[in-house]
């Protein structure tokens, strides 16, 4: 995706066919960036037409015409595209629509096209979910239309569930779950917990949000990892994560939780209800979440909301951070961004993790949650990261991060020590 955001909670031990599609606008215009000797308006037009109707051809479930757009000589890549097709059988797609970013002419007859593929599950996202994708096209002198004869995904970018195999659906109250490779019966039981997950959130966070969650169940973590485009080493031990953009694009677009099938199954029924209302908090406040949100407030308050109310001592909350108070490592100052990297030391991470949560524990303990949520949003809504948090501090808590970094630490010591 274009601007990834990644949040996730440390796994601890512990205990088809979709009806009534409507035709949405297909297609925005190009944003042809070859030079016109290259890529002549007939080409980009031609192209378009070409994408026009494999939209429409998914709108409609129609798989022949959605098969068509492949070159009838690349065989293997239609039998593919076939099959992704039937993947999708089940999942109520609402809208799907291709947008050339950039358009590079081989000669008269091939061309190379970079687009963004946004699709929108109906009932469940209000904003498309953006996929960036190369597609490699050839045009057929006989009849000028132009034919995939490759489809994948931009450097960085991650595949989508449907390439991994047939999607399953299970619909919650509150949440759809989509799955590859996992029984019908563990989706149900991810689906239950999940709508558990949206009140809790919903009473932790004021604000209006769709109040509605999309959890995807992928077979393994390197399944889990190629969703995300990034080595799987990077999410073992990694319960869930939840992606979607954040600061500069002007709306908030749908994010998707991603379970690890594999570390989520050693949670306990806490500990999964826990992740999932820690990913879910992230859906509720993307809108409110930017560039200049700092990790330990996004990550503590998603913990933060996802232990409201639950009937845990501090010292069962965060026992790494226990542990170094108890030893006398307590930290200097809040956790950085870097502190919240996924390859690096898990002891580390848990740490900040926890460190955060203890921050904005203490904001709602001692200014009171509506300042806690006042000031989450005043960061957000920051221009950028420089001066943020310094100036919610000051407006919205009335002290200095000097001031906040020592109340933290004798926060840490008087609750864990």
């Amino acid at each position: 995706m274009a601007d990834q955001g990644r949040t996730a909670r440390r796994a601890r031990g512990g205990g088809r066919r979709a009806a009534g599609a409507v035709l949405a606008a297909l297609l925005c215009a190009a944003a042809c960036t070859a030079p016109a000797d290259e890529a002549p308006d007939t080409t980009a037009r031609d192209i378009r037409a070409t994408l026009d109707r494999r939209a429409a051809a998914v709108l409609h479930h129609d798989e022949d015409a959605y098969v068509a757009t492949v070159d009838p000589d690349a065989t293997a890549l239609r039998g593919a595209q076939r099959k992704e097709f039937g993947h999708l059988a089940d999942v109520p797609i609402g809208a799907w629509t291709y947008r050339v970013t950039e358009l590079a002419a081989h000669g008269a007859d091939r061309a190379t096209a970079d687009v963004t593929l946004g699709y929108r599950i109906e009932g469940y996202d209000s904003a498309p979910v953006s996929v960036d994708r190369v597609l490699d096209l050839e045009r057929d002198p006989a009849d000028g239309r132009w034919y995939l004869t490759a489809d994948r995904a931009a450097d960085g970018g991650g595949r989508q569930l449907w390439e991994q195999g047939d999607v399953e659906v299970v619909r919650g109250a509150s949440s759809l779950v989509l799955g590859v490779g996992r029984t019908r019966g563990e989706l149900k039981g991810i689906a239950a917990t999940a709508d558990l997950a949206v009140p809790d959130v919903s009473a932790a966070w004021p604000e209006h949000w769709a109040g509605r969650v999309v959890v995807l169940v992928p077979r393994t973590v390197t399944d889990m990892a190629q969703l995300l485009g990034s080595p799987a080493s990077n999410y073992r031990g990694i319960a869930a994560v939840t992606t979607g953009e954040t600061g500069g694009s002007g709306k908030t677009p749908a994010d998707r939780v991603i379970v690890n099938p594999e570390a989520y199954a050693l949670l306990g029924s806490f500990g999964q209800r826990v992740v999932l209302t820690h990913e879910t908090t992230h859906v509720a406040t993307r809108a409110d979440t930017s560039a200049a949100t700092p990790s330990w407030l996004s990550e503590g308050f998603a913990d933060w909301a996802a232990y409201r109310d639950r009937e845990r001592t501090a010292t069962e909350i965060a026992p790494e951070l226990g542990d170094a108070v108890r030893r006398g490592d307590l930290p200097a100052a809040l956790p950085t961004d870097e502190d919240f990297g996924f390859a690096g030391d898990p002891d580390r991470l848990a740490r900040a993790y926890e460190g955060g949560w203890m921050a904005c524990e203490l904001i709602a303990e001692q200014w009171g949650e509506a300042k806690l949520y006042a000031f989450y949003r005043a960061v957000g809504g920051h221009a950028g990261r420089d001066g943020a948090v310094e100036q919610a501090l000051h407006e919205v808590l009335g002290t200095t991060p000097e001031d906040f970094t020592v109340r933290w630490r004798d926060y840490l010591e008087s609750r864990l020590g």
